[in-house]
Protein backbone atom coordinates (compact mmCIF):
# COMPACT_ATOMS: atom_id res chain seq x y z
CA UNK A 1 0.00 0.00 0.00
CA UNK A 2 1.64 3.17 -1.09
CA UNK A 3 2.07 5.54 1.81
CA UNK A 4 3.75 9.24 1.86
CA UNK A 5 4.98 10.05 5.20
CA UNK A 6 3.76 13.93 6.31
CA UNK A 7 3.87 15.74 9.79
CA UNK A 8 2.07 13.21 12.24
CA UNK A 9 0.04 11.34 9.43
CA UNK A 10 0.49 8.29 7.32
CA UNK A 11 -1.26 9.30 3.80
CA UNK A 12 -2.65 6.61 1.68
CA UNK A 13 -2.18 7.82 -1.96
CA UNK A 14 -2.71 5.99 -5.57
CA UNK A 15 -1.42 6.52 -8.86
CA UNK A 16 -3.35 5.26 -12.23
CA UNK A 17 -4.11 6.78 -15.63
CA UNK A 18 -1.99 7.92 -18.11
CA UNK A 19 -1.54 10.90 -19.79
CA UNK A 20 -0.47 14.68 -17.94
CA UNK A 21 -0.18 14.20 -14.48
CA UNK A 22 -3.00 15.49 -11.97
CA UNK A 23 -3.43 15.85 -8.87
CA UNK A 24 -6.94 15.44 -7.08
CA UNK A 25 -7.93 16.56 -3.95
CA UNK A 26 -11.67 15.48 -2.62
CA UNK A 27 -14.38 17.25 -0.71
CA UNK A 28 -15.00 17.01 2.95
CA UNK A 29 -15.11 14.07 4.90
CA UNK A 30 -14.76 12.44 1.21
CA UNK A 31 -12.48 9.23 0.85
CA UNK A 32 -11.19 7.86 -2.44
CA UNK A 33 -13.77 5.15 -2.39
CA UNK A 34 -16.25 7.50 -2.31
CA UNK A 35 -14.88 9.21 -5.01
CA UNK A 36 -14.38 6.21 -7.20
CA UNK A 37 -17.04 7.64 -9.86
CA UNK A 38 -15.44 10.77 -10.19
CA UNK A 39 -11.58 9.88 -10.24
CA UNK A 40 -12.06 7.09 -12.62
CA UNK A 41 -13.19 9.53 -15.03
CA UNK A 42 -10.28 11.82 -14.60
CA UNK A 43 -8.07 8.86 -14.59
CA UNK A 44 -9.13 7.65 -17.94
CA UNK A 45 -7.41 11.04 -19.52
CA UNK A 46 -4.27 11.62 -16.99
CA UNK A 47 -2.08 10.36 -14.52
CA UNK A 48 -4.01 11.30 -11.64
CA UNK A 49 -2.58 10.95 -7.83
CA UNK A 50 -5.39 11.35 -5.59
CA UNK A 51 -5.49 10.53 -1.53
CA UNK A 52 -7.40 9.90 1.71
CA UNK A 53 -7.03 13.03 3.89
CA UNK A 54 -5.31 12.21 7.69
CA UNK A 55 -7.93 10.40 9.40
CA UNK A 56 -10.39 9.60 7.08
CA UNK A 57 -10.13 6.82 4.59
CA UNK A 58 -6.58 4.37 4.50
CA UNK A 59 -4.64 6.87 5.82
CA UNK A 60 -3.73 7.21 9.45
CA UNK A 61 -5.67 7.85 12.58
CA UNK A 62 -5.29 11.76 13.53
CA UNK A 63 -3.86 12.52 17.47
CA UNK A 64 -5.13 16.16 17.24
CA UNK A 65 -5.69 18.95 15.71
CA UNK A 66 -4.37 20.30 12.24
CA UNK A 67 -4.60 23.28 10.20
CA UNK A 68 -5.27 24.11 6.40
CA UNK A 69 -1.54 24.52 6.14
CA UNK A 70 -1.24 21.68 7.32
CA UNK A 71 -3.01 19.60 4.31
CA UNK A 72 -1.39 21.55 1.64
CA UNK A 73 1.82 20.27 3.53
CA UNK A 74 0.33 16.27 2.90
CA UNK A 75 -0.43 17.23 -0.71
CA UNK A 76 2.92 18.72 -0.90
CA UNK A 77 4.04 15.39 0.79
CA UNK A 78 2.20 12.99 -1.60
CA UNK A 79 3.55 14.49 -4.54
CA UNK A 80 6.87 14.27 -3.46
CA UNK A 81 6.23 10.29 -2.57
CA UNK A 82 5.37 10.09 -6.04
CA UNK A 83 7.80 11.44 -7.19
CA UNK A 84 6.02 14.49 -8.69
CA UNK A 85 7.66 18.06 -8.54
CA UNK A 86 4.87 19.83 -10.01
CA UNK A 87 1.28 18.68 -11.64
CA UNK A 88 -1.96 20.41 -12.46
CA UNK A 89 -4.41 20.34 -9.48
CA UNK A 90 -8.24 20.10 -9.08
CA UNK A 91 -9.26 20.61 -5.76
CA UNK A 92 -13.49 20.31 -5.39
CA UNK A 93 -15.20 21.87 -2.36
CA UNK A 94 -12.98 21.45 0.66
CA UNK A 95 -9.98 20.05 -1.31
CA UNK A 96 -10.31 23.81 -3.34
CA UNK A 97 -9.08 25.23 0.03
CA UNK A 98 -6.47 22.46 0.52
CA UNK A 99 -5.56 23.37 -3.45
CA UNK A 100 -5.38 27.40 -2.94
CA UNK A 101 -3.17 27.09 0.26
CA UNK A 102 -0.81 24.89 -1.92
CA UNK A 103 -0.83 27.18 -4.57
CA UNK A 104 -0.04 29.97 -2.62
CA UNK A 105 2.43 28.14 -0.20
CA UNK A 106 4.40 26.51 -3.52
CA UNK A 107 3.09 28.28 -6.59
CA UNK A 108 6.11 26.75 -8.43
CA UNK A 109 4.44 23.11 -8.19
CA UNK A 110 0.82 23.95 -9.83
CA UNK A 111 1.24 24.22 -13.72
CA UNK A 112 -2.88 24.32 -13.82
CA UNK A 113 -4.96 24.98 -11.14
CA UNK A 114 -8.89 24.19 -11.42
CA UNK A 115 -11.29 25.23 -8.34
CA UNK A 116 -14.89 23.74 -7.92
CA UNK A 117 -17.31 24.50 -5.64
CA UNK A 118 -15.20 26.58 -3.01
CA UNK A 119 -13.99 29.68 -1.09
CA UNK A 120 -11.10 31.70 -0.92
CA UNK A 121 -12.23 32.56 2.88
CA UNK A 122 -11.23 36.14 4.27
CA UNK A 123 -12.50 38.78 2.85
CA UNK A 124 -13.35 36.58 -0.36
CA UNK A 125 -15.68 35.09 1.35
CA UNK A 126 -16.24 31.74 3.60
CA UNK A 127 -17.75 28.50 2.28
CA UNK A 128 -20.89 27.88 4.70
CA UNK A 129 -19.72 26.71 8.12
CA UNK A 130 -20.12 22.56 8.42
CA UNK A 131 -19.50 21.82 11.53
CA UNK A 132 -22.86 23.69 12.62
CA UNK A 133 -24.68 20.78 10.69
CA UNK A 134 -22.60 17.91 12.12
CA UNK A 135 -23.74 19.43 15.96
CA UNK A 136 -27.18 18.60 14.98
CA UNK A 137 -29.66 16.05 15.04
CA UNK A 138 -29.35 13.92 11.86
CA UNK A 139 -32.86 14.49 10.41
CA UNK A 140 -32.90 18.35 11.13
CA UNK A 141 -29.31 18.76 9.65
CA UNK A 142 -30.43 16.59 6.39
CA UNK A 143 -33.16 19.20 5.70
CA UNK A 144 -30.60 21.52 6.28
CA UNK A 145 -28.41 20.28 3.94
CA UNK A 146 -30.54 20.27 0.98
CA UNK A 147 -30.87 23.69 0.12
CA UNK A 148 -26.97 23.93 0.94
CA UNK A 149 -26.46 21.86 -2.00
CA UNK A 150 -28.79 23.56 -3.86
CA UNK A 151 -31.14 26.58 -3.41
CA UNK A 152 -33.78 25.07 -5.32
CA UNK A 153 -34.11 21.56 -3.40
CA UNK A 154 -37.14 21.78 -1.88
CA UNK A 155 -39.62 18.06 -1.99
CA UNK A 156 -41.43 19.26 -5.26
CA UNK A 157 -37.77 20.37 -6.99
CA UNK A 158 -36.60 16.49 -5.95
CA UNK A 159 -40.27 14.88 -6.99
CA UNK A 160 -39.80 16.23 -10.54
CA UNK A 161 -35.67 15.84 -10.52
CA UNK A 162 -35.10 12.58 -10.42
CA UNK A 163 -31.23 13.11 -10.77
CA UNK A 164 -30.71 15.71 -8.26
CA UNK A 165 -33.01 13.10 -6.01
CA UNK A 166 -31.04 10.45 -6.62
CA UNK A 167 -27.74 12.86 -5.58
CA UNK A 168 -29.71 13.86 -2.57
CA UNK A 169 -29.84 10.19 -1.22
CA UNK A 170 -26.34 9.62 -1.85
CA UNK A 171 -25.44 12.71 0.10
CA UNK A 172 -27.71 11.75 2.78
CA UNK A 173 -26.22 8.42 3.28
CA UNK A 174 -22.44 9.71 3.28
CA UNK A 175 -23.17 11.92 5.52
CA UNK A 176 -24.78 9.45 8.41
CA UNK A 177 -21.46 7.97 8.42
CA UNK A 178 -19.41 11.34 8.37
CA UNK A 179 -21.34 12.82 11.15
CA UNK A 180 -20.83 9.71 13.40
CA UNK A 181 -19.54 11.18 16.77
CA UNK A 182 -17.12 8.76 16.67
CA UNK A 183 -15.39 10.08 13.10
CA UNK A 184 -12.65 12.36 14.77
CA UNK A 185 -11.09 12.48 11.36
CA UNK A 186 -14.08 14.23 10.21
CA UNK A 187 -14.35 16.41 13.08
CA UNK A 188 -10.49 17.45 12.87
CA UNK A 189 -11.45 18.53 9.31
CA UNK A 190 -14.19 20.50 10.09
CA UNK A 191 -12.26 22.60 12.45
CA UNK A 192 -9.23 22.44 10.02
CA UNK A 193 -11.47 24.09 7.66
CA UNK A 194 -12.80 26.70 10.18
CA UNK A 195 -9.65 28.77 10.01
CA UNK A 196 -9.46 28.69 6.39
CA UNK A 197 -8.67 32.11 4.21
CA UNK A 198 -6.52 32.22 1.50
CA UNK A 199 -7.64 36.22 0.13
CA UNK A 200 -4.58 37.82 1.39
CA UNK A 201 -2.05 35.72 -0.40
CA UNK A 202 -4.16 34.75 -3.50
CA UNK A 203 -1.53 37.31 -5.46
CA UNK A 204 0.84 34.35 -5.42
CA UNK A 205 -0.83 32.08 -7.86
CA UNK A 206 0.29 33.11 -11.49
CA UNK A 207 -0.65 29.48 -12.91
CA UNK A 208 -3.47 29.23 -15.51
CA UNK A 209 -6.83 28.95 -13.44
CA UNK A 210 -10.44 27.79 -14.14
CA UNK A 211 -12.88 28.84 -11.14
CA UNK A 212 -16.18 26.54 -11.63
CA UNK A 213 -19.40 27.55 -9.94
CA UNK A 214 -22.76 26.39 -9.09
CA UNK A 215 -25.53 29.57 -10.30
CA UNK A 216 -27.52 27.60 -6.89
CA UNK A 217 -24.56 26.82 -4.43
CA UNK A 218 -25.70 27.63 -1.20
CA UNK A 219 -22.44 26.30 0.28
CA UNK A 220 -19.85 27.87 -1.44
CA UNK A 221 -22.08 31.13 -3.31
CA UNK A 222 -21.15 31.94 -7.04
CA UNK A 223 -20.27 35.54 -5.19
CA UNK A 224 -17.29 33.88 -3.38
CA UNK A 225 -16.13 32.39 -7.00
CA UNK A 226 -16.28 35.69 -8.63
CA UNK A 227 -14.39 37.24 -5.45
CA UNK A 228 -11.70 34.59 -6.42
CA UNK A 229 -11.57 35.18 -9.98
CA UNK A 230 -11.25 39.39 -9.38
CA UNK A 231 -7.93 38.60 -7.40
CA UNK A 232 -6.14 36.04 -9.13
CA UNK A 233 -4.44 37.10 -12.73
CA UNK A 234 -6.00 35.75 -15.49
CA UNK A 235 -8.68 33.42 -13.71
CA UNK A 236 -11.28 32.18 -15.82
CA UNK A 237 -14.98 31.61 -14.12
CA UNK A 238 -17.37 29.14 -15.22
CA UNK A 239 -20.99 29.67 -13.75
CA UNK A 240 -23.24 26.44 -13.90
CA UNK A 241 -26.73 25.39 -13.82
CA UNK A 242 -26.83 23.22 -10.56
CA UNK A 243 -25.31 23.81 -6.77
CA UNK A 244 -22.57 22.07 -4.73
CA UNK A 245 -22.64 19.60 -7.00
CA UNK A 246 -22.86 21.23 -10.68
CA UNK A 247 -20.31 18.38 -12.06
CA UNK A 248 -23.08 15.86 -11.88
CA UNK A 249 -25.94 18.32 -12.94
CA UNK A 250 -24.41 20.40 -15.46
CA UNK A 251 -23.24 18.45 -18.57
CA UNK A 252 -21.12 20.68 -19.76
CA UNK A 253 -19.00 21.01 -16.85
CA UNK A 254 -16.75 18.81 -17.24
CA UNK A 255 -16.09 18.98 -20.52
CA UNK A 256 -14.97 22.74 -19.80
CA UNK A 257 -12.55 21.51 -17.26
CA UNK A 258 -11.34 18.50 -19.04
CA UNK A 259 -10.81 21.66 -22.09
CA UNK A 260 -8.80 23.59 -19.66
CA UNK A 261 -6.47 21.03 -18.74
CA UNK A 262 -5.44 20.27 -21.79
CA UNK A 263 -7.87 16.60 -22.27
CA UNK A 264 -10.73 16.60 -24.89
CA UNK A 265 -13.12 14.62 -23.68
CA UNK A 266 -14.63 11.38 -24.90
Amino acid sequence: MPVALSTEAELFYEVRGSGPRLLFANGSGSTLEDAQLLTGVLASRFELLAFDYRGLGRSSEVTGGYTMADCAADAAAVMDAAGWPNAAVVGISFGGMVALELAVTHPERIERLALLCTSAGGGGGSSFPLHELAALDPDVANLQRRPLMDTRFDDAWLDSHPGDKALVTAMEARAAVRDDPRSAGFHEQLQARRGHDTWDRLGAITCPTFIGCGRYDGIAPEANSRAMASRIAGAELHVYEGGHGFLAQDRTALDDLFGFLGRDSA
